[in-house]
């Protein structure tokens, strides 16, 4: 996998809800300094899945209205996309190892 795609409220829709792949979204903002922990690991988690796993980031404060349909309050916040629908969501920094047995699962 390359580096995460960026998403924004124009291409959400396509990018992520009408996805075949699971999608995990970062939502995060240049300010928030959780973010820029959690960013390299979502990295790694994206080629270490590889084909089984699309990987987008959403920047909050560019994208108000997904972010509020989605109901982001905190972040960061990772929320795993199967189907268009969500199926994980994790609210703040988690090591590689806690988000692996979170989103594979939903990899099947």
């Amino acid at each position: 996998m390359t580096a995460p795609v960026d998403v924004n409220d124009a291409t959400f829709g396509e990018t992520v809800l009408e996805s075949e792949r699971p999608v995990l979204v970062d939502f995060w903002a240049p300010w928030c300094g959780p973010c820029r922990l959690v960013s390299p690991v979502v990295e790694e988690l994206g080629r270490q899945l590889g084909d089984a796993l699309f990987v987008a980031k959403l920047n909050i404060d560019d994208n108000i209205d997904t972010a509020s349909r989605y109901s982001i309050f905190s972040i960061p916040t990772l929320v795993l996309f199967k189907g268009g629908q969500e199926v994980e969501r994790v609210v703040g920094f988690r090591r590689k190892e806690e988000l692996v047995a979170r989103v594979q699962p939903h990899l099947a």
